[in-house]
């Protein structure tokens, strides 16, 4: 019984040094990063039918940053008309398309509270099989596709937002 209770107390050291060191070494898990404390409102400017800007403003409340309208003063997202490109990757023998891959752009651009202004481009790839025979079911996996690249845009976003709009 004295050597389990042994195992268990080196164990959970163990796990606790891990821990420490990730910690210590500024490992956050995907996704999760610390944003500027000064950071505690921000405006999203974006068509309404923006699902980008959408994602953007769930993902800045989930850090309890606040979005509010624009004013002086006042950091801003501007989400840009997003674009998507496909490129023929590959054929069959019989000539039809067998793999595309989609190129997803976003410019955006961040306006500090100063008034310095800092203008990206998001870029996106994914490769896409496609066969004809399956249409359905091709047709959902795109859509999936393009949810996934506008919620690795989000991501990215906030990445280059907890860059450019902190003092």
């Amino acid at each position: 019984m004295h050597g389990a209770a042994y195992q268990h107390t080196l164990r959970l050291f163990f796990i606790g040094a891990v821990v420490c060191f990730l910690s210590a070494c500024g490992f956050h898990v995907r996704g999760n990063f610390q944003v500027p404390e000064n950071l505690t409102e921000v405006s999203v400017q974006a068509s309404k039918r923006s699902e980008v800007a959408t994602g953007l403003r769930r993902a800045l409340a989930q850090r309890q940053i606040a979005v509010v309208p624009y004013s002086d003063g006042t950091p801003v997202i501007e989400v840009g008309q997003e674009k998507l490109d496909r490129r023929i990757l590959s054929l069959t023998p019989s000539g039809q398309v067998a793999e595309y891959e989609f190129i997803y752009t976003l410019p955006i651009r961040f306006v500090h509270a100063s008034g310095q202004a800092q203008e990206q481009t998001i870029e996106l790839s994914r490769d896409y099989q496609d066969d004809p025979n399956f249409a359905l079911a091709k047709t959902r996996e795109f859509e999936l596709v393009i949810r996934e690249m506008r919620s690795d845009a989000v991501q990215r976003a906030l990445i280059l937002m907890n860059q450019y709009l902190r003092d």
